[in-house]
Formats: structure tokens, C-alpha cells, sequence
């Protein structure tokens, strides 16, 4: 199984960035059919209180490479990249790895 993780840094509105990432973001998300599963995170401060080093994080899983390789190269997918400088002010990082049981 592979993973895409997408970490989101602190935006500048978080209002705004909430309100957008629900209303246009995921919905593009969700019309990406390779997608096997999606699980999405929003942090919180840790034990000493202090800010997470981002502000959300969704992880998107794929049966395989090949499949991952597909979604990231279709239409939607490719709609779900551009996407992100539209409301995602704090930054992007995206990693790509195996995930092992």
C-alpha cells in the first residue's frame, strides 16, 4: 500500500482556509476514484502547550504505485494539485512512502 501525506502549514485565515478546504478542496478530493482511503488530521498543541508544526494533515492511501502513479496523473488529481495555492497559505509539504504493517 502506498501513501500520500500532505502537510499544511498555519494559514493566513484559518477561517478561510477551513471554509474553502471543505467546500472546494475535498470535494475535489473525493472524485479521485483510485483513492483507497483518506484519513484527514487537524493538530493540536502538545503536552507543553506549544504550536504544532502544522496546522492539518490528510493522507491519502492507494492499493499500489501503479494506482497512486494513475490518480496523480488524472484529471482529477491533477485538478486537486493546482488546487492547493488557492487556499493553502501556510505552505505545502507532500511526502510519498509505503506504508508497512
Amino acid at each position: 500500500m502506498m501513501k500520500i501525506t500532505v502537510l499544511y502549514g498555519h494559514p493566513t485565515s484559518f477561517d478561510a482556509f477551513e471554509k474553502y478546504y471543505e467546500n472546494n478542496h475535498l470535494p475535489l478530493v473525493s472524485k479521485i476514484k483510485e483513492v483507497a482511503r483518506i484519513e484527514l488530521t487537524k493538530f493540536v498543541a502538545g503536552a507543553d502547550g506549544r504550536r504544532p508544526d502544522f496546522y492539518r494533515m490528510a493522507e491519502l492511501y492507494f492499493t499500489s504505485q501503479a494506482q497512486m502513479e494513475q490518480a496523480r496523473g488524472s484529471a482529477e488529481g491533477q485538478a486537486t494539485i493546482a488546487d492547493l495555492p488557492k487556499f493553502a497559505t501556510g505552505g505545502v509539504k507532500v511526502v510519498i512512502g509505503i506504508v508497512e504493517s
